[in-house]
C-alpha cells in the first residue's frame, strides 16, 4: 500500500484520520437536547456508533459516541457541543 492510501488516511483535509470516543453529559435535557442532536446530525458522517442513556432520576442524559475523523473534525464536534450551556464533553483520541 502506498503512502496516503487505504485505512487511516484523511479525506483531503490534510491530517490523518483518528478513532475517538466522545462522552457527552447533558445536564439540562429539555433546553440542551435539541441543540445537541442538531450538532450530532451535522457531524453524522463521522459518527460510527452512538449510545444514549437517559438518567431520569438525576434529569441528565449520557451519550457515548465512537467517531472516525481528523483531529480538526473531532475538535469541531466536541467544541460545538462543549459550548452549549449544560453540556459537558470529554474525548479520547487514538494516536
Amino acid at each position: 500500500m502506498r503512502q496516503g492510501e487505504g485505512q487511516g488516511t484523511d479525506r483531503g483535509g490534510g491530517s490523518e484520520r483518528r478513532i475517538a470516543v466522545v462522552g457527552i453529559l447533558v445536564e439540562d435535557r429539555l433546553r440542551a437536547a435539541p441543540r445537541v442532536n442538531e450538532i450530532l446530525g451535522l457531524h453524522a458522517d463521522m459518527i460510527l456508533g452512538r449510545m444514549g442513556v437517559p438518567y431520569r432520576e438525576k434529569d441528565v442524559a449520557v451519550i457515548a459516541l465512537i467517531v472516525d475523523g481528523t483531529t480538526d473534525e473531532i475538535g469541531s464536534l466536541t467544541g460545538k457541543l462543549g459550548s452549549i450551556r449544560g453540556v459537558k464533553v470529554r474525548s479520547t483520541v487514538t494516536t
